[in-house]
């Protein structure tokens, strides 16, 4: 039994009442693993057909499977974006957001990715996807597994709800609030919050609650959707958070509010709610606080690795100093919302390299570019699980001997990153920050 604490317990047993001896006695059980496959690279069917996991369906996302085991963020089909490890309670808020292809969606407090990931999901690539995280440490965690899935239509950011409520107003189409939270749901899975809990961090959770939802509320358009979701079980910070919002902003509808308990679910706690707005007007656009980024047309040794490399030409190319992006989707739009230095505040997910006119390789592709790319799309070089592992370990490989220049490392025609080809030696180019 986990040694919860004594005045949390307390709570719950007020909160649940006979429920509570049945919850209390969840917490001797294991938490239970789930993943959730990426159906932006492989159907749940032919996932199936390569998977090392006993699969079992959750109950919540058509793509969600509980698993047993251990070490599932360290496989080669992890490594290549094929799945995502998640929470298994996590998986049912973002199907309430009942996303279109082709709409304007923000979820607002994103990191590490698991519930934005699945939004992308949704999208199919469709629409403009902002994935908001405000702390730059977690911001780039949340980056890494935009990349390692391949999402192309996200564009990253990181800045307060308010700040971004004066740029987006009334834009979105849907917007997900999963908010921190005094994480009281997640003391199996994450034993480290138990000593952080106290009644005060509730209070403190539930103000800056109440402070995100009024940002939501500015940025979400006329007859959109708004889910809000905590991993709590405080009225505070759920019911009671609800209840204020809807008594300090008119013109919403409640669809639907849910309560996952972990002894009537395999899974943790969860909370989500369902609102809809009624009043207000949709925005054609966002405010642009600055001129887009200019685009420079010095691209001659970029071309000529694409030729040599990629099967088709990349389009909307923007050179800022050394670094190239290209972007979709209205992405290079979004750019354009952030003053001078800040612009990369927003991290664009189509960021594919760097041009160094005095290298003797003028054009270095980025992983990201790598994770973006299919077999088809350029030079590939398939592996088997052996030589995958040794990749993403940082080793060089064996090639043919006629193989020259850049080429992408695939494992079951999934993506795991750049390797440069020299006289049979495939040399290894996954960052080393990635490297298992």
């Amino acid at each position: 039994m986990l040694d919860l604490p004594g005045e949390f317990s307390a709570r719950m047993k007020l909160q649940l009442g006979a429920e509570y001896p049945a919850f209390e006695q969840s917490y001797l059980l294991p938490p239970k693993k789930a993943i959730r496959v990426n159906t932006l690279k492989i159907s749940v069917e032919a996932f199936k057909k390569i998977t090392p996991f006993a699969l079992s369906p959750t109950p919540w996302e058509p793509s969600g499977f509980f698993v047993e085991g251990d070490g599932l963020g360290k496989t080669v089909l992890h490594a290549a974006g094929a799945y995502y490890v998640q929470e298994p309670s996590a998986m049912s808020v973002v199907p309430w957001l009942d996303i279109k292809e082709g709409e304007r969606v923000l979820d607002l407090c994103s990191a590490p990715g698991g519930k934005g990931t699945q939004i992308a999901q949704y999208m199919h690539g469709k629409g403009t996807l902002v994935l908001n995280e405000p702390v730059p440490s977690r911001r780039d965690i949340l980056a890494q597994n935009v990349e390692r899935l391949g999402i192309k239509n996200a564009a990253i950011t990181c800045a307060d709800p308010a700040f971004l409520a004066g740029i987006f107003e009334n834009y979105f189409d849907k917007i997900l609030v999963d908010a921190p939270c005094s994480g009281e749901g997640m003391f199996k899975k994450e034993r480290n919050a138990i000593p952080e809990w106290s009644p005060q961090n509730v209070f403190a959770c539930a103000a800056r609650q109440g402070d995100i939802l009024s940002a939501a509320d500015v940025m979400l358009c006329g007859g959109g959707r708004l889910v809000y979701s905590t991993c709590t079980f405080s009225p505070e910070e759920d019911e009671n958070q609800i209840e204020n919002f809807l008594k300090s902003h008119s013109g919403y509808k409640l669809l639907e509010m849910r309560k996952l308990l972990p002894h009537k679910i395999q899974g943790e706690g969860h909370f989500f709610a369902v609102l809809q707005k009624t009043d207000g007007s949709r925005a054609a656009d966002f405010r642009k606080l600055t001129p887009s980024i200019p685009k420079k047309c010095d691209l001659h040794s970029y071309r000529e690795w694409e030729s040599a490399t990629l099967s088709t030409a990349v389009n909307n190319l923007i050179l800022d100093g050394d670094v190239l992006f290209s972007f979709e989707d209205g992405a290079e739009d979004l750019a354009s919302a952030f003053p001078g230095k800040d612009r990369w505040m927003i991290k664009q997910s189509l960021f594919l390299g760097r041009l160094d006119s005095k290298s003797r390789a003028p054009f270095s592709p980025s992983h990201a570019f790598a994770t973006r790319l299919s077999k088809d799309d350029a030079n590939s070089v398939e592996v088997d699980e052996s030589t995958a592992l040794s990749y993403l370990r940082g080793l060089t490989f064996n090639c043919l001997a006629e193989l020259k220049g850049w080429y992408l490392v695939t494992y079951m025609g999934l993506p795991l990153g750049w390797c440069k080809a020299v006289n049979g030696i495939a040399k290894n180019h996954l960052p080393k920050g990635l490297r298992i």
